[in-house]
């Protein structure tokens, strides 16, 4: 099952927020993320807050879920009082958010757009699985408000994702993403995870090479983590796969950034490059940016003005709060401004824009001398920039200017 909650301090049982926190609200862009926990099957490396049918149990039911989303955002708007708070991005992630029909997705969108409103450039995201949408999925899906979505991938090479437990065939994906194109998809994401074992540098060359041919406007490139709890971090443990070794992850980013600089693709975030600023995941930039944004669902989480807090992760305590008339909150914790700091370095680095140095304390500013040194920063007075080995190195980076 997925790793627990957080501990965090008791939320109310209202929802209701300090009042320092709701002070600040439409004076920094404001999201939704949307978390659908269904899934056709679990992949053996994920430890999200997903479940398939035979995880669910008694209580909770698919056909429910947008009825309960629907509370919460209702709940939201209640919370967060009568201030002018138009959405500029909403990610619907998963699990699964395509094995629901478009048309539940549809209405949740449609709730939003209702109790807050949209900005006139809204990014409206569903992330999707090459074999959960056919053809007439995504026009739906266009019809009903998504403009962006991306595709779990993942690799071009079945025996990487039989090892990761992904059941779509590769050749789904070029004519996945065709369909979005087709139906006028503005932007089109793809996802692989590189260093899954029994993976060679070659194999993962294919899969960037046919990442590319589908001509994405945006991908992502995430490391493989063993995380505990997982059916891979047992078949690790028992010695039946060999962890992803780290040598073999930095010639695998190296060759990701060369052959994605040389299709015109740019970084903007250690793991993500889009084919020009437009393409940029502006969801995810929020969350780099310490924006705000509130999490339906459940086990998702929010942040507004310093306060984050957690849903309930099973999706019927979820539901069960929220007929009840209380927020499904599990706990929250409020953010100090030293938290906020350290924040602000560790996400802030990660991306192409960089950090201004005024966000260091005194010991921070005196580390940045030795990595520019050691050619990890470029230090454009007041921005500091990770350098290509200094992506390949981001958490010690950081480590060092937060000693």
């Amino acid at each position: 099952m997925p790793a627990a909650l957080p501990p965090g301090e008791p939320a109310p049982e209202d929802g209701r927020l300090p009042a320092f926190a709701i002070a600040g609200l439409g004076t920094r862009p404001f999201g939704i993320y949307v978390h659908v926990p269904y899934c056709r099957v679990r992949c053996g490396y994920c430890d999200f807050n997903t479940y398939t049918v035979e995880e669910l149990g008694s209580g909770a039911s698919q056909a429910t879920w947008a009825e309960s989303a629907i509370t919460e955002v209702r709940q939201a708007r209640r919370v967060l009082g009568d201030v002018d708070l138009p959405v500029s991005t909403v990610f619907f992630g998963g699990g699964t958010p395509t094995l629901l029909p478009p048309a539940e997705l549809g209405v949740v969108v449609a709730s939003i757009a209702a109790e807050f409103g949209l900005t006139r450039d809204a990014e409206i995201t569903t992330e999707s699985n090459p074999d959960s949408v056919a053809v007439w999925d995504l026009d739906h899906l266009r019809g009903v408000g998504f403009n962006r979505i991306s595709f779990g991938m993942q690799s071009a090479v079945p025996h990487v994702l039989a090892t990761l437990d992904r059941t779509h065939d590769p050749l789904r994906v070029p004519a996945a993403v065709g369909w979005a194109r087709s139906a006028g998809f503005e932007q089109v994401s793809l996802d692989l995870i590189y260093g899954t074992p029994g993976e060679s540098l070659e194999d993962w060359e294919i899969s960037v090479d046919a990442a590319l041919a589908c001509e994405p406007d945006h991908l992502s490139a995430y490391a493989l983590i063993v995380e505990e709890g997982t059916a891979l971090a047992r078949a690790v443990r028992r010695g039946e796969l060999q962890a992803p070794d780290d040598d073999d992850l930095a010639d695998k980013y190296v060759a990701t950034e060369d052959r994605l600089g040389d299709a015109g693709l740019s970084w903007y975030e250690v793991s993500n490059w889009a084919r020009d600023d437009e393409a940029r995941c502006r969801h995810n930039v929020g969350y780099w940016k310490g924006d705000d944004w509130w999490g339906i669902g459940p086990g998702a989480h929010s942040h507004v003005g310093g306060v984050r807090w957690w849903n309930v992760k099973h999706p019927a305590a979820y539901a069960e709060r929220l007929r009840e008339g209380r927020s499904p909150a599990h706990a929250r914790e409020v953010l100090t401004d030293e938290d906020r700091r350290t924040e602000r370095v560790m996400l802030e680095l990660r991306l192409d824009t960089g950090l201004d140095r005024a966000a260091l304390d005194e010991a921070g500013r005196a580390a940045v001398p030795d990595l520019v040194r050691r050619g990890l920063l470029v230090a454009d007075a007041p921005v500091l920039r990770l350098t290509l080995g200094g992506r390949l190195l981001a958490d010690a980076v950081v480590r060092d200017l937060l000693p």
